[in-house]
């Protein structure tokens, strides 16, 4: 684990660049990566694949999702389940989407992704 503070507010965390219109917050420990995931709307996240293993849920918006052959679009409480190597991709609807993602092993691949400039987050709201 890197020597990073045990206790944060989103505010306090970069966010990266994952795709277009798509940014991430993460808590990074030794074998879970928890990221709040902000999603523009309409912002598309392609089908890929990853070894981790990836439980979600939507906290704000509506999301498109679609794992291996199944597609459905999820609102706030909507939660996925992704096992490795599963091909997954989403779409964000008219209002973009905030998400929760929570991935075994940790997305050490992330650490390659570019950080963008401090900004507030989308969520939460005071």
């Amino acid at each position: 684990m890197t020597d990073a503070a045990n206790l944060n507010n989103l505010s306090e965390m970069p966010p990266i660049q994952v795709w277009d219109g798509v940014r991430a917050r993460r808590v990074q420990g030794d074998r879970i990566t928890l990221a709040i995931v902000e999603l523009d709307p309409g912002a598309v996240v392609p089908e890929h694949r990853h070894p981790n293993e990836q439980n979600g849920l939507v906290i704000s918006g509506q999301v498109t999702f679609s794992v291996g052959a199944e597609e459905r679009v999820l609102g706030p409480g909507g939660t996925w389940r992704i096992l490795g190597d599963t091909p997954h991709a989403a779409t964000a609807g008219p209002d973009g989407a905030v998400l929760i993602d929570v991935f075994s092993p940790i997305r050490s691949d992330w650490d390659a992704l570019p950080l963008l400039d401090r900004a507030d987050p989308v969520w939460p709201r005071d």
